[in-house]
């Protein structure tokens, strides 16, 4: 986390990764092109960075539960380790949890977005853009006409798509894609509840800080489909702030590019189910639209 605060200066005095290598094809084939559904199960195949599970990281999902069962299930946490050498070999990530501690998590609070933490979206941008699912997603998605040829424009409106404000429950400006899918926001009804969280950096950083309450895994519908420590799509209870979510699908291990890949594919080209195949994953990626914003975009696990 020291070196984070580099990440507030303008992005052009910044250092990045280099470009992913030649190597790597980042072109849609004309079958990917007809059926984004198998696009989707491309980026999961371009993930360079996702993490290997009992190398890179370590979790327990202790015992299972039913969705309405609301008792602590877990002994521990579902995190028993991450190497945080990934924060420094895999600039992604540290970029991505850079940004995590930009927001208020009362939801119909206004933001304010400093000069800083602008800096620090342009440069997570820049720095994803170098990769191979954000290029192959930039290939795919002017290939149809949707976007800009110019790889400029093209990061320019995936600053805006993720980091522009908008209103949410009454308030203008109190909320944006990013703040929602990825950090998660605590609605201020009758009864408090959670709204968004499903990224698995997010839930690692919150639990180590005591701050995520891991309640157990959700009992899958079929026999046979118990989570481990190796899977990575979990469904999930917690309690964040004292606050329960009572059930949060999460994609464990991947990296940051890869779910703004597959989730502003899906807000482009898809509909509001997804029904697609991750790896060896039967996933639904939901998706619902705030007008020509991301409202929000999350995992369902098919099983």
């Amino acid at each position: 986390m020291d070196h984070w605060q580099g990440y507030k200066r303008p992005p052009s005095e910044q250092e990045y990764s280099d470009e992913v290598g030649t190597g790597t094809s980042i072109e849609p084939s004309e079958e990917e092109l007809a059926d984004f559904l198998q696009a989707c199960n491309r980026l999961w195949q371009l993930d360079l960075n996702r993490l290997e599970p009992g190398k890179d990281y370590q979790i327990d999902c202790g015992e299972g539960k039913k969705v309405f069962q609301k008792e602590d299930m877990a002994e521990g946490s579902l995190f028993c380790y991450v190497d945080e050498d990934i924060f420094r070999t895999k600039p992604t990530f540290a970029r991505f949890c850079s940004l995590l501690d930009n927001y208020n998590p009362n939801a119909g609070c206004k933001e304010v977005v400093t000069s800083e933490e602008k800096q620090e979206q342009a440069a997570f941008i820049e720095e994803i853009s170098r990769t191979a699912p954000i290029k192959y997603l930039h290939k795919y998605l002017s290939r149809k006409g949707i976007v800009s040829e110019n790889y400029q424009d093209f990061k320019r409106m995936l600053t805006s798509l993720w980091f522009d404000l908008y209103g949410r429950g009454g308030t203008s400006g109190s909320s944006s894609a990013f703040e929602h899918v990825f950090v998660g926001e605590i609605k201020q009804h009758c009864e408090q509840e959670v709204s968004g969280f499903h990224n698995w950096l997010q839930f690692y950083l919150e639990e180590a800080k005591g701050c995520v309450d891991y309640h157990g895994y959700i009992l899958p519908r079929r026999r046979g489909e118990t989570p481990d420590s190796e899977t990575q799509l979990l469904t999930v209870q917690f309690e964040w702030n004292g606050v329960l979510k009572s059930v949060s699908s999460t994609l464990v291990g991947v990296s940051p590019e890869f779910e703004i890949a597959l989730y502003t594919l899906c807000f482009f080209v898809g509909g509001e189910d997804n029904y697609v195949q991750l790896g060896p994953y039967s996933v639904n990626i939901k998706c619902y639209r705030f007008g020509n914003k991301i409202g929000s975009v999350f995992p369902i696990a098919e099983c």
